[in-house]
This record gives structure tokens, C-alpha cells and sequence, in this order.
């Protein structure tokens, strides 16, 4: 018996292939394979890394070289000294990269192939060129001028208790990534409307920057955080040239002396990385849940 109720047919857009909801599904033997080499790649070194600081040639399985890490001379300085450039390297970057990847986007959206040329220009610079260009300007400075303000400015940001130069120089060299970061989440919001609404409500630019814009861009400023600080606690060429002793410098120096110490404070910090990565892509996850 035929239906009563008259079928409802809706017609094809031309220009579009029809839907198939049987499509087969793919081998993933593939995956697996690719997962496997990941593994192998990430995970000998640090094995090896780990056996290298627990194996003592006499003593068996030992973990002292874990134990002394905390005691060793100079950790703790220079740990805090790395972080402490790392904070003030953050700042200064989000400072400067997110007004202006905002001003672009909004004002002038034909300068943003330029910002971003400037931004990732870092990247063709070696970084040992980089650092040459630096001892070379912070040597410069005549006599006659060590009574000026200009001198003392050069000495004071070599001051190895907290040097000013090494946050300058890592500034221009987490650009890339944190201008990456932060372009990225302004693609995924709708800043001209949220702006020009923010605007027709009375509110003033800075008050749409920190009370509009930056609430939603919290996963990006997060990114671009944690690639910064993961750039300042693993450089090492820059501080080494210039003569600073930051996290990097340290284990380098004790590698001579403590070898199983030095590999053993490289894995606990390799282990601290991947602990913030992980509560950063949850505190994403969760706020992306939460929206």
C-alpha cells in the first residue's frame, strides 16, 4: 500500500557531489605506524637519558643524581634567573605583539603581510650573527662618554644580576612564535564586530583591548606564554656568548664535572615542560568546553 502523506523531494544544487553515508573506512594501519616512529624518535633519547643518570657503574640503579640536584651549587640562581627573564620576556612580547596585530586587523588590514614579514624575520637570522651584532653594540662607547646617561644605560642592562640585553634579545626571538600564537586566535573571533560593538556601547579602545578582546583570546596569549618561556629556558648561545649564567649555561658548565647530574636536571626540566604543556591544553580544553 502506497503512503498517503506526499514524499518531500529536495532537489540537487548543481555544482555539488551527493553525500554518501556508507563511505568505507580507511585502513589506519598507517597511524599506528606513524605513532610508532613519533614514539621511537621522542622516547630512546630520553630512556637513554634516564639510565645514563640512574645506572652507576658500581652501585647498580641509583637515583642520587636526582637527589643532588636541589643541593648543586648554582641551580637555584640560575633557575630563578631564567624564569625571571622568561616573565619579563613574556610581558614585553604580548605587550608589543597583540596591539598591534589588533591595530592591524582593524585600522590597516594591508600592513599585516608586512607585520608578520617583521615578525618572522627572526627566523633567517643565525643566531650566532644575531649575537655577534650585540657584543658588538654593547662594546661601542667611547671614553669621553662614561659620564653619560647613554654609558650607564649600556652598563646597566649587562648587569649580570638580572641582564636587561638578554630580554631584549629574547624578545626578538620569540616574535615569531607568539605573533603566530596570537594571529591565530584573532582569526578564530570576530574582532571588528566585537570591537565596533563595544564601541557603540560608550566603551574607549583600551577598556575593548583588555575587557573585549584579550578575554577571548586567552588560549592564544597562553600559546604564545608557554612557547616564549620554553624559548628563554632552553637558549643557550646567546647567554653563553654574552657570558651569563642562565638555566642552560649552568648545565652546560656542571656537564664537565657532574655529567649524571647535568643529564638528570635536563630531564627534570624537559618533565616540568611537558607538565605546563599539558595544564596548558587543559585549561584550553576546559574553556572551550565552558563556551
Amino acid at each position: 500500500m502506497a503512503s498517503l502523506t506526499p514524499q518531500v523531494t529536495t532537489p540537487a544544487v548543481p555544482g555539488t557531489a551527493p553525500v554518501r553515508s556508507g563511505r568505507p573506512r580507511r585502513p589506519r594501519v598507517w597511524r599506528g605506524v606513524v605513532l610508532l616512529l613519533a614514539a621511537v624518535y621522542f622516547l630512546v633519547p630520553l630512556v637513554a637519558s634516564f639510565v645514563f643518570t640512574v645506572k652507576a657503574p658500581d652501585q647498580g640503579l641509583s637515583l642520587d643524581a636526582y637527589g643532588e640536584i636541589f643541593s648543586a651549587e648554582g641551580f637555584a640562581g640560575s633557575l630563578l634567573l631564567s624564569l625571571g627573564l622568561g616573565a619579563a620576556t613574556i610581558v614585553i612580547v604580548l605587550l608589543l605583539t597583540l596591539p598591534a596585530a589588533v591595530a592591524v586587523r582593524l585600522g590597516a588590514p594591508r600592513w599585516r603581510p608586512v607585520l608578520e614579514v617583521v615578525c618572522t624575520l627572526p627566523l633567517v637570522v643565525p643566531p650566532i650573527t644575531f649575537v655577534a651584532g650585540i657584543s658588538t653594540v654593547l662594546r661601542w662607547g667611547p671614553d669621553y662618554l662614561a659620564s653619560t646617561p647613554f654609558y650607564q644605560t649600556i652598563i646597566a642592562v649587562q648587569d649580570p644580576g638580572f641582564p636587561v640585553v638578554l630580554v631584549l634579545a629574547y624578545v626578538v626571538l620569540a616574535l615569531p612564535f607568539a605573533y603566530r600564537s596570537l594571529d591565530a586566535g584573532l582569526g578564530a573571533i570576530d574582532v571588528r564586530t566585537l570591537s565596533e560593538a563595544a564601541r557603540n556601547l560608550g566603551a574607549s579602545w583600551p577598556h575593548v583591548l583588555l575587557r573585549v578582546i584579550v578575554p577571548n583570546m586567552r588560549s592564544a596569549m597562553a600559546g604564545a606564554s608557554f612557547l616564549t618561556l620554553a624559548l628563554v629556558l632552553g637558549e643557550f648561545t646567546i647567554a653563553r656568548l654574552l657570558s651569563f649564567q642562565t638555566f642552560p649555561v649552568w648545565i652546560y658548565t656542571i656537564s664537565g664535572a657532574h655529567a649524571q647530574v647535568s643529564v638528570a636536571v635536563s630531564v627534570f626540566s624537559l618533565l616540568i615542560t611537558w607538565l605546563l604543556l599539558l595544564a596548558l591544553s587543559s585549561a584550553g580544553a576546559r574553556q572551550r568546553s565552558g563556551s
